[in-house]
Parts: C-alpha cells; sequence; structure tokens
C-alpha cells in the first residue's frame, strides 16, 4: 500500500520551496522595472497549493519505503515542471503549454534545449527565473529538500537514494542529511566562484550570475543569444571550461579534494577516465578545428571548450562544430552518449558505467581462457558485485533502445533521420545542441506540438535515469502484496 499522505506533504513542501526560490527572479523584475506581477502570482498559486497540502496531511504516521521515494522523486520532477512554467505563461512570453513545459522541463532537467528564437528580448526577471530552474535541478531538488526535510519531520533516504545518479557508492558523511548538505555547500560555493570571475573577466552583474547558475548545473541556458561565442573573451571561456569540468565531476571527489584528502581523488578510476577522456579528445578534435583557419590557441580552446561543455551535457557553444567536416561532426555526436562522472550535475549514461562496461567485457575474455578462475571487476580499488554489473547491464542495455525507439517515433512523425537522433541523443543525454536541424546554432521551436511533449519526456526520462520514472509503468510497483 502507498502512503499517499507522506507523497502529498512532500509535494507541499516542495511547491513552497519552489515559490521561496521565484522571489530573487522577482527582485530582478523591480531592478530592471518590469512587471513583477507573472512572477508574483506564480508565487502565490505555488506556494498556496503548497501550504495547503502540507498542512493538509501534516501528520505523518508511516516511514517513506523505497516506492514511495520513486514516486515521490517522479511526481517531484512532474509537479515542479507544472508550477514553474506558470511565469512564462502568466507573462505570455511563453503563452503555449507546449512550448512552456518544453522550456520548463529542459531547464530542470539541466538539458538547456530552447524553444526562444530571441532570448535577449524577455525579461530579466523571467530570465534569471529560467536559469534559476537549471540551478534547482543542478544537484537534484531532492538533495536540497533532504537536506532541510529533518526540520519538517521527514526522513530523506529513500529519496536521496531514488535521485541520486549513478552507481557510486562514495559519502562525505554516514548521515543522509549532512552528506546532502555538504555538497550543497560545494554547490552554492562553486557557483559564487563562477560568478564572481565571469564579472571579473568582463560580464556585467546579470549575465554573470545568470552564467554562473547554468554552467555549475551543467544546463547550457545562456543569456544571449549567440551562448558562449558572445562572450569573445579567452579569459571568459576558460572560466566556462574549468567550472564546466568541475561540475561534471563527481561532487564527493570535489569535496575529500577541498578538504585535502588527495588519495581519496586519485584512487578514483572514474575521476582519471574522465580527466583522461577529455583531455584525449580534445586533441583528437583539435586537427580539424586548427586545419578550418583558426590560429593553435583559438583552435586548442574551440576543441577543449566544445569537448567540456558536450561530455559534462552542459551544452554551451562558442562555435558551429558541424563545419569542420563529417568526421568531426560524427564525434561530437558520439560526445552525447558519454556523460560526466556519476554523483556529478551531469546528465548522460556516466563515466562509470562505460568504465564497469568496458573493464568487465575486457575481463570477460580472460574468464573464457580460465572458465574456472575467480576473476573480479575492481573499480576505485573496491570489487564490484555482480547485481551492480548486472544493472549498468540492464541499464546500458535500456538507454540504447529508448533512443532507437524514440528516434524511430521522431522519424514517424516526419522529421529527417539526423534531426530525429541528434533530438533524441540530445534529450535523453541532457545535452542541448546536437545535429540536423537542432545543431548548436539552431532550437526546438520547429517542433509540432506532440514532438515537444514527446521530447520532454525523454528529458524526464533521461535526468531520472530512466528506471525511477519507468519502474511506475510496471504492474508490480502498484502491487499491494
Amino acid at each position: 500500500m502507498i502512503h499517499h499522505r507522506e507523497i502529498a506533504k512532500i509535494m507541499g513542501a516542495l511547491l513552497v520551496l519552489i515559490a521561496l526560490l521565484m522571489l530573487p527572479a522577482v527582485g530582478f523584475s523591480w531592478y530592471y522595472d518590469e512587471n513583477a506581477w507573472p512572477l508574483l502570482i506564480s508565487m502565490g498559486i505555488s506556494g498556496l497549493v503548497g501550504s495547503i497540502l502540507f498542512l493538509s496531511f501534516s501528520k505523518q504516521d508511516q516511514n517513506i519505503r523505497k516506492r514511495e521515494g520513486y514516486l515521490i522523486v517522479a511526481l517531484s520532477w512532474i509537479f515542479m515542471s507544472l508550477f514553474g512554467m506558470l511565469p512564462y505563461i502568466l507573462s505570455h512570453q511563453i503563452p503555449s503549454f507546449e512550448d512552456a513545459i518544453f522550456e520548463t522541463v529542459s531547464g530542470l532537467t539541466t538539458t538547456g534545449a530552447t524553444i526562444l528564437t530571441d532570448i535577449e528580448v524577455m525579461p530579466k526577471g523571467i530570465l534569471f527565473w529560467r536559469s534559476m530552474t537549471q540551478w534547482i535541478g543542478g544537484l537534484g531538488i531532492i538533495v536540497l529538500t533532504v537536506a532541510i526535510f529533518p526540520l519538517l519531520g521527514i526522513g530523506g533516504i529513500e529519496l536521496f537514494v531514488a535521485e541520486s545518479p549513478g552507481p557510486t557508492s562514495d559519502k562525505v558523511h554516514p548521515r543522509i542529511s549532512e552528506t546532502a548538505k555538504r555538497l550543497w555547500y560545494v554547490y552554492v560555493g562553486l557557483t559564487l566562484s563562477a560568478t564572481l570571475l565571469y564579472w571579473v573577466g568582463g560580464m556585467t552583474f546579470f549575465d554573470a550570475i545568470n552564467h554562473g547558475l547554468t554552467t555549475m548545473a551543467t544546463g547550457g541556458f545562456s543569456t544571449k543569444n549567440a551562448s558562449m561565442a558572445y562572450f569573445d573573451s579567452a579569459f571568459i571561456q576558460y572560466v566556462a571550461i574549468f567550472f564546466m569540468f568541475l561540475a561534471g565531476t563527481n561532487f564527493t571527489i570535489i569535496y575529500f579534494g577541498l578538504m585535502g584528502k588527495v588519495r581519496r581523488v586519485l584512487r578514483s578510476d572514474e575521476f582519471k577516465a574522465y580527466t583522461i577522456a577529455v583531455l584525449a579528445l580534445a586533441v583528437i578534435l583539435f586537427y580539424p578545428i586548427a586545419a578550418g583557419g583558426n590560429d593553435y590557441e583559438l583552435a586548442f580552446r574551440k576543441s577543449l571548450f566544445q569537448v567540456v561543455s558536450l561530455v559534462t551535457t552542459t551544452g554551451y557553444v562558442t562555435d558551429d562544430y558541424t563545419q569542420y567536416g563529417q568526421g568531426a561532426t560524427f564525434i561530437f555526436f558520439m560526445l552525447l552518449f558519454l556523460g560526466g562522472s556519476a554523483g556529478s550535475t551531469a546528465g548522460g549514461i556516466k563515466f562509470v558505467r562505460h568504465l564497469t562496461f568496458i573493464k568487465n567485457s575486457w575481463l570477460e575474455f580472460k574468464r573464457l581462457i580460465h572458465p574456472r578462475a575467480v576473476v573480479p571487476l575492481v573499480i576505485n580499488g573496491d570489487r564490484v558485485t555482480g547485481r551492480i554489473i548486472t544493472h549498468i547491464m540492464n541499464f546500458l542495455l535500456i538507454y540504447l533502445l529508448t533512443f532507437v525507439l524514440g528516434s524511430l517515433a521522431l522519424s514517424l512523425m516526419g522529421y529527417d533521420l539526423a534531426t530525429s537522433l541528434g533530438a533524441v541523443a540530445t534529450s535523453l543525454g541532457n545535452v542541448g545542441p546536437a545535429i540536423g536541424q537542432v545543431g548548436p546554432v539552431d532550437n526546438f521551436a520547429f517542433f509540432s506540438p506532440i514532438a515537444k511533449i514527446f521530447l520532454s519526456f525523454i528529458m524526464l526520462l533521461g535526468r531520472l535515469e530512466l528506471f525511477t520514472l519507468l519502474i511506475l509503468f510496471t504492474p508490480f510497483f502498484w502491487r499491494t502484496n
């Protein structure tokens, strides 16, 4: 039996939190002498509905089990999307439901795909809320809520398990609430640092804080139509590279590094693979970009920027990478399937899964030669159990199947193959730019309403790492026994 009372109470707490997070956007609207009523009304609706739900079901008499954990996480993203799109609709900046829900889901899932054709004419308050949706979704609203749930008398371990991306088991503290708090301290600190450096580098304060929010969220929403290409500054672009790379790193690794626990950082096989892959890919793609007429420093910067941006699923662009030939375009397309580290704000498959798959496949040859030998798979110095290996293999299979079926669905809707493959790959990986008609200088405005709703669902699937959402469609999830 599912405990509806606890679910309703938590949904209420989330909506109140969403209402409070709209407040800075109201401040920017007032500062720039804009109409703040759409944001104020959105705050009021979210806060009122949230308060009613929370107070009506304030008595808690059951613990949250794993079943409720998965349901709460899935419903949280749906509720956040529905209430988070209110500022767009009420301000008439994005009046249609399918466009508003697409932009909101793209923000909350940190995908960064947009239907906006002219970002720079948007009101500053709405633009800030747009960036805030990515920052909220970056490390996961559930992690933030887990950190404050003890104040509400709500336990959060099952929520954290359902929300945490990837098979990583590293914890910075035995208590889940302390882990959530410390991860958010790192997240907030790095966001403020990125904002300050962007500001020092020449951005206006408004542009700096927006890009600080979306960089650490690996979201990629920009206040400029040309994205990061607008800021023709090597300093700003290298700052973006550095913080995108950090945002794609497991936040527990960053925490251990900040605490001076260098050994914990160096024993991470995933971090080493992630670093080596980024550098190797940047070197490989340097040559076709340099051959395009760029000087060596600019070619290296463009190569490193786009590799880091796509691998970490941030989606900022400084160049149209499809202009460097079919080979380079294919490599950039394949980057949509990498993803950053587990436990980071990045989307995608995650490096630890790729690493586990490659290592296990390599060891399988050894097992064939020595069938009686015990050949364990070791990641980060720890033995990986068969259950985790099976889970990762199943994840990769379902991910690939979702990509194929999703691309087929878009093709049947009448879109060309490159666009269908690119749109589904970038939506499932929560990246942003892709290939075809959704390349780095394009947007998603031309898709039909049905296609936009479909891609919004794909984005949610990718952000919640498939199982958390798909498990709700299984009959045994709803069985009471």
